[in-house]
């Protein structure tokens, strides 16, 4: 159960109806921003994500961005969003937990997963490898869309905030697949 209830276009104050009609043009209202519509300006902070998402595509691709946030997701134990990246990962016919991945793709997401998991353990093995394949301005966006994904996963958990109805059928288990 949520700790904080949505916001609904019945209960929406003037300003959060604003903000729903703005985001509702671009976004199915998830449960996710139903919670973050309480406050206009944190939801702005949190669609960041998106904008980083379109730029991070066409150096990454979507599956190998896909993948980086499923990793920051299952480090991080969030069911909400790791079950929205297992959805994808399904859909495109691949088995979340036996994935086909190249140097490139385990650097990327080993670097998900350190980003979760600690920042200041970020070693220089691990940087040089991500260097090898981006430039500078890409781990900036890189890093900044992980630390956004982070951000979602926190929320996320902190908050309770249930598994959308599309999600059904792609729930995570936490006993086994953050294990």
């Amino acid at each position: 159960m949520p700790r904080i209830p949505f916001v609904t276009k019945e209960t929406a104050t003037p300003e959060q109806n604003a903000a729903y009609d703005e985001v509702a043009k671009h976004h199915e209202i998830s449960n996710m921003k139903a919670t973050l519509l309480h406050s206009p300006v944190a939801l702005q902070a949190v669609l960041e994500w998106y904008k980083l998402f379109a730029q991070v595509k066409p150096y990454l691709g979507e599956r190998l961005a896909v993948l980086f946030c499923d990793a920051i997701s299952r480090e991080n134990k969030c069911e909400l969003c790791a079950s929205f990246m297992k959805r994808e990962i399904v859909q495109w016919g691949e088995d979340p937990d036996n994935l086909k991945l190249d140097d490139r793709d385990e650097t990327v997401v080993a670097f998900g997963r350190q980003l979760a998991r600690d920042a200041n353990k970020i070693n220089d093995a691990l940087y040089d490898k991500l260097a090898a394949y981006f430039t500078a301005p890409q781990i900036v966006e890189l890093t900044v869309f992980g630390t956004l994904m982070i951000v979602n996963n926190l929320f996320n958990s902190a908050l309770r905030i249930p598994l959308d109805d599309s999600l059904d059928g792609y729930h995570v288990d936490p006993e086994t697949y953050f294990a």
